[in-house]
């Protein structure tokens, strides 16, 4: 029997219907389409509309920081989340004090919706928690594809947050990354794919997609050293509270 995975963080696009379809396929019995400004937001909405097991977040991204959270609040009643929002200072696409805005404006929203809130940091750990401890740590905070140490996973678990670990784990150079998802409390720990990006051994170099999450879930279960199926119970159940999906239904 095919063990059951929430792929809860992934970014559909036009194709989404033969993606969903595969996914479904194997096993995936939820998806959460995630927003990068504006009109991908929507784009997301609409495509989660679509389809009963994909949700969709609203969010800008921080490579769009430059241009703002104006119209944002408008999708957040049809949004399971906000983001994914936060720093990326690998790329610095937009502005540094653009994306320290940007973020800071949408963990507001967060709190003032009381909807989760979806970060992504890069090469930014530092400023990412000094800001959400400024601005207050929505009661639902994910890292999504969280790429950090055991020292990072210490820091956004103080927090409460939830890590979420993506096709990373699988890669060879990840030891630190196993290393973060041997000690996140089960009942903490999310997995997704981010497709079409970051496919999971052995399909790295490839267009990613839901269907491959349960790879990332049984590398998570490696490193943490219990059962997959047990990993693929607890994750799954783990997303639906997070995103307030059983109160949906």
């Amino acid at each position: 029997m095919t063990d059951a995975w929430f792929d809860n963080h992934c970014h559909l696009g036009v194709d989404a219907p033969e993606v969903v379809a595969r996914a479904r396929s194997a096993g995936v019995v939820g998806m959460v389409t995630v927003g990068c400004d504006l009109a991908d937001s929507r784009a997301a909405l609409a495509t989660a509309e679509a389809f009963d097991d994909v949700w969709a977040t609203a969010g800008v991204h921080p490579h769009e920081a430059r241009d703002g959270v104006a119209g944002l609040a408008d999708l957040l009643d049809e949004a399971v989340a906000v983001g994914e929002a936060g720093l990326d200072f690998h790329y610095d696409h937009s502005p540094r004090g653009a994306q320290r805005d940007t973020f800071a404006a949408q963990v507001s929203l967060a709190n003032q919706w009381g909807l989760p809130l979806v970060v992504h940091t890069r090469e930014a750990w530092e400023e990412t928690f000094d800001l959400l401890d400024r601005e207050g740590v929505p009661k639902r905070t994910v890292f999504h594809c969280f790429t950090g140490g055991p020292d990072e996973a210490r820091e956004g678990l103080a927090r409460g947050a939830f890590l979420s670990f993506s096709g990373i784990v699988t890669f060879g150079s990840a030891d630190d990354l196993r290393a973060a998802a041997a000690l996140c409390p089960l009942e903490r720990a999310l997995v997704e794919t981010d497709s079409p990006y970051l496919a999971p051994v052995p399909h790295r170099g490839k267009p990613n997609e839901p269907a491959f999450v349960g790879l990332v879930g049984t590398a998570v279960s490696e490193a943490m050293g219990l059962p997959v199926g047990d990993v693929a119970i607890a994750t799954t159940a783990n997303a639906r509270a997070f995103y307030g999906l059983d109160a949906q239904t």
